[in-house]
């Protein structure tokens, strides 16, 4: 591949990165994927983006995107992830059920949903993982029992990121539990003010109410939600995990933290005798988010030369995921004592953000697909190793 860039990624970089100095002057919340602070500025930032139609650019027009080539998504994700920009649910919906639809969904399932996504209207959430089933997703027991022109859902769904907040649920039942158990299983749309759905939160180690349980108790869905086949829905459900982004974002917010590192000991001064090991491990860290970066970049030129991207994906998401968790560690190590303390203490270095990363970095190895699960599909369908 060719590492270079266009004139026209260095304009659209130029341009994201104006925007963005403008655009989140006023948002106090994360930028991690999964955060709900700050949410009235996370929709506010949405509402931006809305407005110039950078919901979801990579769309065809017909959906309210812009019809751009992914390496033009994947430098408009880089330099928002570097800014701090908020993700405001589009890891959902626009990463996720949005291009599901645009494969597997309906004329009418296209047409109510997908604008509604890309002028910032509807928020969505995933109902995949259950008590009983995570990684082994296969194991799911929400049961959707036909009724006529609707199906009646029971169960619970967890680790719902973002239920208290959204619209819609895109979410996995069992239809028929005879069946073997990656046969019958159905993909639905479900509108989350439907009656019997119910949302408790779930604190996170890091004390931010990010996950929550959602139990459903007789919820009538219209069968005319159901994506695809009935009794087929693995196959959707797989289609939606299949659209893995290049991961830049995690390494631009990666590379953020970096920055923020290397200022904070050029000022700091480290002395003594680990002085100079401290300099070498952070120039190490460095280089190893290099190559994250050209492993993005790398995908990213595979999509858009019409490559299929499956082992690269779970590459990058263990690659990015496990480094963000040694740049945490390294991170409140070197502030010393002062790198533990949380935010809103006065003697927590670099406002306590690394200590509250270093928290919340254990998830990412875990969801959308563990870094076990992700080397076995490494392993099996990259290297061609047996399953057994």
């Amino acid at each position: 591949m060719d590492f270079k860039f266009t004139a026209e990624h260095d304009a659209l970089r130029a341009e994201v990165r104006a925007f963005a100095k403008v655009a989140l002057k006023d948002y106090h919340g994360a930028s991690r994927p999964t955060s709900q602070e700050d949410w009235p500025g996370q929709m506010a930032f949405l509402q931006n983006l809305a407005s110039r139609k950078w919901v979801a650019p990579a769309w065809p027009e017909a959906y309210g995107g812009l019809g751009w080539k992914h390496v033009n998504q994947m430098v408009f994700s880089e330099e928002l992830s570097y800014a701090g920009a908020p993700d405001a649910g589009r890891v959902f919906s626009v990463g996720m059920i949005g291009p599901t639809l645009i494969v597997h969904g309906s004329a009418e399932q296209k047409r109510d949903h997908l604008s509604r996504i890309t002028s910032g209207e509807a928020i969505w959430c995933q109902g995949y993982s259950e008590p009983g089933a995570g990684s082994d997703l296969a194991a799911l027991q929400t049961r959707a029992v036909r009724d006529g022109d609707d199906y009646i859902v029971n169960g619970q769904k967890i680790w719902t990121t973002g239920a208290h907040h959204a619209d819609w649920c895109f979410m996995v039942v069992r239809t028929n539990p005879d069946a073997p158990k990656h046969k019958g299983i159905s993909f639905l749309l479900v509108d989350m003010k439907t009656p019997g759905i119910s949302v408790q939160p779930i604190v996170n180690f890091a004390g931010h109410h990010e996950f929550n349980q959602v139990f459903f108790e007789d919820v009538r869905v219209p069968a005319a939600n159901r994506v695809g086949e009935e009794n087929n829905g693995w196959y959707v459900a797989m289609t939606l995990l299949d659209f893995e982004r290049s991961n830049v974002a995690s390494i631009a917010a990666n590379q953020r933290v970096l920055d923020e590192l290397a200022l904070f000991m050029r000022e700091s001064r480290p002395g003594g005798a680990y002085a100079k090991l401290l300099k070498h491990r952070l120039a190490d860290l460095y280089v190893a988010n290099e190559v994250g970066r050209l492993l993005s970049y790398r995908t990213a030129w595979m999509q858009e030369t019409g490559k299929v991207v499956n082992t690269e994906a779970s590459v990058i998401k263990v690659f990015a995921t496990e480094l963000g968790q040694r740049i945490s560690n390294f991170g409140v190590n070197v502030q010393g004592p002062g790198g533990a303390l949380l935010p809103g203490s006065k003697h927590a270095g670099l406002g306590g953000q690394l200590a509250d990363d270093h928290m919340e970095n254990v998830s990412p190895t875990i969801y959308s697909g563990s870094s076990e699960v992700q080397r076995n599909i490494i392993a099996t369908r990259g290297l061609g190793l047996p399953r057994d």
